[in-house]
């Protein structure tokens, strides 16, 4: 029996990790299972897969959580340090979807303790790249990527040589605005940013979706999980998102991963690593499908993916600074206080302001000092914010 843990537990992959998991019931021994604001969802759930633990992020929530898990047998525990400690309980493989920077510290502690690290969380790779596959290489820990284009490019790599690898090509949706006009983006509302045309997600990642900036994340992320240089990585532009990546190869064959638009994709292959077992997943009818698109990303209507590339380019903790940035003016755009194209311009005035300082971005690679770079630069996304407001 195999103990696993999931992090992010009542987030869209957490739910499909959960999906899995539940259809076998016997096989897995359920560690622990962390999530946020979701009281009933993650209660529910902690006792349906008779856990031992279970985390709320919210300090305040704790009573909720406890009350909700009254008479299971099933510990109760809240906030970032109850997060990490979750992390760190035993496991074989450990699911990290915790949404965003705070998902960092509990996935490094999994690592720390010799799991395989299933890993959803992109920020952990965007932020702490190198501090990542250090520690993963110090405690003989795996990290297997969840992203459905990361996965992809996992499988098409497989018994592959990296050195015969030209090119890797990540692809994108596009968005809610792939098809608008670029005069008409400056208007996008919220409730326009959050329809995604082809995926039911969060709120938060359909956003990124639409700006691309999720997309950003990924370019940098498939940098430092696959060592390959930046001007190797391309985005494309794929409305059907059946093609989830694609690796080129020096004889000049492209290996794509096609599949339909599910996550239990990738997070089967990860949990069942390294075999490939059945999945309750849609079964393609390429003739039904009958064609597939593709388009380059246009850089007037992503400047995100500029940004990511620049982050790549300067190195240090500019990915660190990338993502609070990112994360602060997301926050905003949410609130009403931006517009949905401020986004970008807030991050790039945040990632200037920190090459205005270059010992803070050449400071070593340690956890404290990407949780002190994160926090700093939220500061100066909020007065970037508060300025433009003021002005």
């Amino acid at each position: 029996m195999r103990r696993v843990s999931i992090l992010g537990a009542t987030g869209s992959i957490g739910q499909n990790t959960i999906d899995l998991i539940a259809r076998d019931p016997e096989a897995y021994d359920v560690v622990a299972l962390t999530g946020a604001g979701n009281i009933a969802q993650l209660a529910e759930d902690a006792r349906r897969l008779g856990a031992d633990l279970a985390v709320t992020a919210h300090e305040d929530r704790l009573d909720d959580l406890r009350a909700a898990l009254a008479g299971s047998g099933v510990e109760a525990a809240a906030g970032q340090a109850a997060l990490t400690e979750a992390g760190a309980r035993p496991a074989d493989w450990v699911m990290s979807a915790i949404v965003g920077a705070a998902g960092l510290a509990p996935g490094l502690a999994a690592l720390e303790q010799g799991a395989t690290l299933a890993l959803a969380n992109k920020e952990s790779l965007v932020c702490a790249g190198a501090l990542v596959l250090e520690i993963a290489a110090r405690h003989d820990a795996r990290l297997l990527p969840v992203d459905s284009e990361h996965s992809a490019v996992f499988q098409a790599l497989a018994g592959e040589d990296m050195a015969a690898v030209e090119r890797i090509v990540i692809t994108a949706s596009g968005g809610a605005f792939r098809d608008w006009p670029l005069e008409r983006l400056a208007q996008a509302t919220l409730a326009e940013a959050s329809s995604h045309p082809n995926w039911d997600m969060g709120q938060r990642i359909t956003i990124d979706s639409a700006s691309m900036f999720n997309k950003a994340l990924e370019l940098i992320e498939t940098r430092e999980y696959f060592g390959i240089d930046p001007e190797r990585i391309e985005v494309l532009v794929h409305p059907e998102s059946l093609i989830h990546a694609l690796v080129g190869f020096n004889d000049g064959a492209l290996m794509a991963h096609v599949g339909a638009p599910d996550m239990r994709h990738a997070i089967g292959y990860a949990l069942h690593w390294p075999e490939r077992r059945a999945l309750p997943v849609p079964r393609l009818d390429l003739a039904q499908v009958g064609q597939l698109n593709f388009r380059a990303p246009d850089d007037a209507r992503y400047p995100a993916l500029r940004l990511a590339r620049a982050v790549m380019a300067r190195g240090g903790l500019s990915g660190a600074v990338f993502n609070a940035a990112k994360e602060r003016a997301l926050d905003a755009f949410i609130a009403g206080r931006i517009g949905f194209l401020d986004m970008a311009g807030v991050v790039e005035q945040v990632l200037d302001r920190f090459e205005a300082n270059p010992g803070l971005i050449d400071a070593a690679m340690t956890l404290d000092n990407v949780v002190q770079t994160d926090h700093l630069a939220r500061d100066w996304a909020d007065n970037v914010m508060a300025a433009k407001r003021a002005g």
